[in-house]
């Protein structure tokens, strides 16, 4: 039996996001967000996720492109249960890819079926197997195989959308259910929406539905606009989905996971700490990625109180995490020592 079966619902899992949801960013959400699971188990979201790796890379890539592929393949311990993500459009590398994450510990393999970017679509990847759908189906079978999916390995799951140009709920969910994914993860958008249009999650409730007649073992998750736990609670409610999905929130707010825990109770010297903690850890994880990939978590870790507009901007200008240490302890000694003057 495949770790899905014993969450219970609702759960909660954290979004792959591309140059936001790598090592040094789920560390810190397995240990900001640490309690105690739906499953009995200690850790902080229910289910995480790896960003998403190219199989074609893993398997046509330079010895140096694969060192730095494998690294979005990194994790500890304390992440589990760990999703590796993976896209391609080719059935024999999604079967390597597979095997690889299988045998690096994974306790899963998800398949991109909904990134709505232009060069993951060039590459018929992503949203772009919605237009595929017999493809998108061997895919998934080629991933069952190298994860020994039915041999007692580890499950393979899908995420997508509610389809490419407009919705195809109808048609698309019924040939993924078909191949009996352990989960099926549904962006409540079209490919066409982005992420423009607010999230219809009475389509999710539609996915259940369907899942319901033809699947009942497939777990189905929501995604879309899920701003809090709470909220995500709620629409999981609504919905009758058995788990959701969030992504943006999670930004500057590794806390997220936590029930006991909200930002705004987060005292600020602890907040930016954090800050300081996750951009040393990117550092070291992740030398030869660009700096500036830090720089849109200042954004949201730097953010409603006095002075963050001109501490988010001296921010912007630095280039180590010494230099961003350096700034921060400036800012809070200031910031301190005028509370206690006032």
């Amino acid at each position: 039996m495949s770790f899905w079966q014993n969450l219970k619902a609702p759960f909660f899992v954290l979004a792959p996001m591309a140059d936001v949801t790598d090592a040094p960013f789920r560390r810190m959400i397995a240990k900001y967000s640490a309690h105690t699971r739906t499953d009995g188990t200690v850790g902080g979201p229910d289910v995480m996720w790896t960003e998403f790796v190219a199989a074609d890379g893993l398997v046509r890539a330079t010895p140096e492109g694969k060192v730095k592929l494998m690294a979005d393949l990194r994790y500890v311990e304390e992440e589990r249960p760990i999703v590796a993500q993976l896209f391609t459009r080719n059935e024999a590398h999604m079967e390597y890819a597979a095997k690889l994450c299988l045998e690096l510990g994974f306790d899963g393999i998800d398949i991109n079926m909904g990134c709505p970017a232009g060069a993951i679509i060039d590459q018929g990847c992503g949203a772009a197997m919605i237009k595929t759908p017999e493809l998108a189906r061997a895919v998934i079978r080629a991933a069952m195989r190298g994860a020994k999916s039915h041999e007692g390995g580890i499950p393979v799951t899908v995420k997508t959308r509610l389809g490419y140009n407009t919705d195809q709920v109808e048609e698309w969910i019924p040939a993924l259910l078909a191949e009996q994914p352990a989960a099926l993860t549904i962006h409540a958008r079209t490919r066409k929406d982005m992420s423009k249009v607010p999230a219809r999650w009475e389509r999710v409730a539609r996915v259940v539905e369907l899942r319901d007649a033809l699947a009942p073992g497939v777990k189905i998750i929501g995604n879309g606009d899920a701003l809090s736990l709470a909220d995500a609670r709620l629409k999981a409610e609504q919905s009758g989905a058995d788990g959701v999905m969030l992504g943006r929130a999670i930004f500057g707010n590794p806390w997220l996971f936590h029930p006991d825990k909200n930002i705004e109770q987060i005292p600020l010297d602890e907040r930016l700490r954090v800050m300081v903690e996750h951009t040393k850890l990117f550092a070291e994880l992740l030398p030869f990625k660009s700096f500036a990939l830090m720089k849109k978590h200042y954004k949201a870790y730097v953010n409603g109180f006095h002075g963050a507009s001109e501490l988010r901007a001296l921010l912007m200008e630095q280039e180590t995490p010494e230099q961003i240490a350096v700034i921060v302890d400036q800012f809070l000694q200031e910031h301190y020592s005028s509370i206690h003057t006032v």
